[in-house]
């Protein structure tokens, strides 16, 4: 079991009332909550809470042993009553615990939030710290908030990610900015409790959105909670913060294991990419169409393109290559009327022979390649819209792009220059000519922003995944390599990288050989942790 996992399970049992043993002389959770509702009653007529909207709820345990819910308004009339066995989290509650709504177990004070922008906050002294959606974000010179409260996340990606705790709570003097919810309850003890439900369940039920999930006060006022004795709440509590060590502890073995379980998969992408450019990692099929005729339906579809106005072939005219009779590599190019340059010998060019179904191309020939604009570090934001900037290909992504690691503002996604599912980047800056034009896939999904030197290729039925593939071997690593200028800083040219030569397999044949590159690593991978924990 991972660590994540096991400490999943560990929260599940501690709100299920399995982590710690019942004693049936603690005051009941009911009783808990019939103070809590006379604490809210007394804030509503000071005018420091409000009603709320559609009654109070009630929930309780009817003679047939199913949960129900009463709405009853300021008069203590009942003006709903439901039977909620569908909604409840988990079957069995253990005597003494009670359900509730969350709106009913805390005191809701996001009216008192206030968002304080990153320009704002760069001229302010660094005080008292400042909360967003995932904890704390910056400091300011100045507090809201000057007690123990729970915060419990609004919007962001992290809402079903769970990269970081959904809830937390605040101590001391600080801020809290308008991305995360802040209530207040009967005690400190009482607080960590509901944060620890709140971080033991999904919270996919409660998110709208989808490019910016959001967790509304209402949705989030829904949640229904199981509440323990007070005296069994210190309990669960100590007995977590018991446990918890350990797990991090064995967290820590894990991620070192997995660091030496990677390893291995990258030293054989390296080993293999070769291969699988050359035409040795896969059988050709007969059957499969062969590169030439793909190759001709991208030139055939990007003149059409050219020709609406919807995009421009490459100066100078298209790149055609192809094998004279004399069995040698020639080039010519096409402009958009069908002119053809003369033929240039390129057979120095050529680093090895293909299969006979495959061809050679330039990347300019197969891909529309945009260069990105600058998205500065101060437009990356906790919460947002995805982008990447050209540094996190080297620190963060190594083959793909599976999660993005950075956000920025809508004001600064719109104007960026977008990366769509499927496609590729390149680095265009880099600190040796090794790793210059490394190049990752966008796995995601969805459109991502991207910032300067970094150069997007926006392929013409042309497998992304392959082409990212490709692009990272030794074949167009030499030519990167060759291509880069530059010494403390190594620059390659958007011009220069026009002219890589790609090994172009039939698109079938792209697919398997993508699969097996896949199927390889997760081999090695499984081994290699059977081997571990033997």
């Amino acid at each position: 079991m991972k660590a994540k996992d096991l400490k999943n399970s560990i929260l599940q049992m501690a709100v299920e009332g399995k982590l710690v043993p019942q004693d049936p002389t603690d005051e009941p959770a009911t009783v808990l909550l019939e103070r809590i509702r006379e604490e809210k009653h007394k804030l509503i007529a000071e005018g420091k809470a409000k009603f709320p909207k559609g009654g109070e709820s009630i929930i309780y345990i009817a003679s047939d042993g199913s949960p129900y819910e009463k709405r009853v308004d300021a008069k203590g009339r009942v003006l709903s009553e439901k039977c909620i066995v569908d909604e409840v989290p988990f079957e069995e509650l253990p005597e003494g615990w009670a359900w509730t709504r969350l709106e009913s177990a805390l005191v809701n004070r996001d009216s008192e939030r206030i968002p304080v922008s990153v320009a704002d906050r760069e001229r302010l002294a660094k005080i008292y710290d400042y909360y967003g959606a995932s904890g704390i974000i910056d400091k300011v010179d100045d507090y809201l908030f000057d007690k123990p409260l729970l915060l419990i996340g609004e919007d962001g990606a992290n809402l079903l990610m769970r990269s970081k705790p959904i809830a937390f709570l605040a101590r001391g003097k600080y801020w809290v900015n308008n991305h995360a919810h802040v209530l207040d309850g009967i005690n400190e003890q009482y607080l960590k409790y509901v944060a620890l439900f709140i971080n033991s369940i999904s919270l996919a039920p409660y998110v709208t959105g989808t490019a910016q999930p959001k967790m509304n006060q209402a949705k989030m006022g829904s949640i229904i909670i199981s509440i323990p004795p007070e005296v069994e709440q210190g309990k669960i509590l100590a007995k977590v913060d018991e446990l918890m060590p350990l797990v991090e502890e064995y967290g820590q073995f894990e991620n070192a294991r997995e660091k030496l379980d990677t390893e291995l998969p990258g030293r054989l992408r390296k080993s293999v990419l070769q291969m699988a450019v050359q035409g040795k990692l896969v059988p050709q099929d007969p059957a499969d169409e062969p590169a030439s005729e793909l190759l001709g339906r991208i030139r055939e579809q990007r003149r059409k393109l050219d020709a609406e106005g919807k995009a421009k072939l490459p100066k100078g005219g298209e790149s055609v290559i192809f094998c004279g009779s004399d069995g040698r590599r020639y080039e010519k190019w096409v402009d958009a009327k069908g002119r053809e340059s003369e033929l240039v010998c390129i057979e120095d060019e050529i680093p090895f022979e293909i299969p006979d179904s495959w061809e050679w191309a330039r990347l300019d020939s197969i891909c529309d390649l945009v260069r990105g604009s600058g998205i500065k570090r101060s437009d990356i934001v906790d919460e947002g819209l995805p982008c990447v900037r050209y540094g996190e290909l080297y620190t963060t992504y190594e083959t793909s792009i599976d999660t993005v690691a950075s956000h920025t503002s809508e004001a600064v996604f719109d104007v960026s220059k977008k990366l769509g599912a499927g496609e590729v980047l390149i680095t265009l800056t880099g600190e040796n000519n090794i790793d210059i034009g490394r190049a990752v896939f966008n796995a995601t999904g969805e459109t991502l922003a991207f910032g300067g030197d970094l150069l997007a290729l926006k392929g013409h039925n042309v497998r992304g995944d392959y082409l990212a593939m490709a692009i990272n071997s030794s074949v167009v690593g030499s030519q990167r390599t060759r291509a880069s200028t530059g010494n403390i800083i190594v620059h390659l040219s958007v011009t220069k990288a026009c002219r890589f030569l790609i090994p172009i397999p039939p698109l079938d044949e792209q697919r398997r050989i993508v699969e097996r590159i896949n199927e390889f690593v997760t081999l090695i991978t499984n081994q290699r942790c059977r081997r571990a924990w033997a």
